[in-house]
């Protein structure tokens, strides 16, 4: 729920998504929090111990920027960035064989999820994935919530509902689609070569999720029929179509700017700089710190109107939530995890 609290927030980070090195702050990395450009965390494995540091960790992190927004990549399968002392949530993909029950118990795995990241302070998790399980992309693969537009959007309908019970938002990945081109994005820069009206097909998922998410994170592919445009760059699909045509009104995030599908050719600020101008709110750039304060040294930007807005729409409700321990002894958290099990989930 949209807030003046939250606006309030909002209006004090910037676009940029930064990331950390261990399970505590170092000087360098507090001044990093705090320049005005720095919007949110991404924590990775390696800054998880217990869930106990954990919590010292985003504490320690709010502290120093209050109201932060701190993410994490916790999708569940393989993409699951904190383990031990956390539940572990299936692939998405072993919820297909159970049809018309997997929206149901995705919702409790959302919840499972959700709940247990709050408990330790982390504000979001980049999910749910909507790409479509061609059985073309490893990289993509279990983590795909359906085969077809209808059964991703389905799908991902549960997950994001039971998200959102658990206190947090949703972020749809990878725009406009990662499920057909077949290279890793992390190491190459992936080619979907299909026509125009076949990749379209696939932001069905999209048009019928647009009310329901809080945000999306953007693909580095390019797209043949949008004359070889890498999506991320792509003020036609980000502008022209997500925002125009969809009428999405959530934030949109790069894919890390790291990666090798963003490109080398350039400065990192300038990569920056050309995605947020294609139409990203916020950028990642993880795994490089001097490569961030780079982007924090030279990056000129000036707050869009509905920049703080779409951020506030991603911040937790303020309050101090349920720890693990008094989580785990609520009759909602029992019940989910009970329904899990019995489906064979857990």
């Amino acid at each position: 729920m949209l807030t003046l609290e939250k606006l309030e927030r909002a209006r004090s980070l910037g676009p940029v998504v930064v990331d950390i090195e261990g399970t505590t702050l170092s000087a360098h990395e507090i001044k990093r929090l705090q320049h005005p450009l720095t919007g949110a965390v991404i924590l990775f494995t390696r800054n998880y111990s217990t869930p106990e540091e954990l919590t010292a960790l985003t504490g320690a992190i709010h502290a120093v920027r209050p109201g932060i927004l701190i993410t994490v990549d916790h999708e569940g399968g393989r993409v699951q960035r904190f383990r031990e002392g956390f539940t572990e949530i299936p692939p998405m993909g072993d919820f297909l064989r159970l049809g018309s029950r997997a929206p149901g118990l995705l919702a409790q795995a959302g919840f499972i999820l959700a709940s247990e990241l709050r408990a330790v302070g982390v504000d979001f998790s980049f999910t749910p994935v909507l790409d479509i399980d061609y059985g073309r992309s490893k990289v993509i693969g279990n983590r795909s919530l359906g085969r077809t537009p209808e059964e991703v959007e389905r799908n991902a309908r549960g997950l994001i509902s039971g998200l959102r019970s658990g206190g947090m938002g949703s972020c749809g990945k990878h725009f406009p689609g990662h499920g057909w081109a077949e290279a890793d994005s992390h190491v190459a820069l992936p080619a979907d070569e299909r026509p125009r009206e076949k990749v379209l097909s696939d932001l069905d998922v999209y048009r019928g999720l647009a009310s329901e998410l809080s945000s999306l994170m953007t693909a580095h592919v390019a797209y043949e029929g949008f004359d070889g445009e890498t999506a991320t760059f792509s003020p036609t699909l980000l502008k022209e179509i997500l925002r125009d045509e969809i009428g999405f009104t959530g934030l949109v995030f790069s894919d890390d700017l790291s990666m090798k599908g963003a490109g080398s050719s350039e400065s990192v600020a300038d990569r920056a700089r050309r995605a947020l101008s294609a139409g990203c709110d916020m950028v990642l750039h993880c795994n490089h710190p001097d490569e961030v304060d780079e982007i924090l040294r030279d990056l000129d930007w000036e707050r869009p109107e509905r920049f703080s807005e779409r951020l506030a729409g991603l911040l937790p409700d303020s309050g101090t939530p349920l720890g693990l321990e008094a989580l785990r002894s609520t009759e909602r958290w029992k019940e989910a995890l009970r329904q899990l099990r019995a489906a064979g989930l857990l």
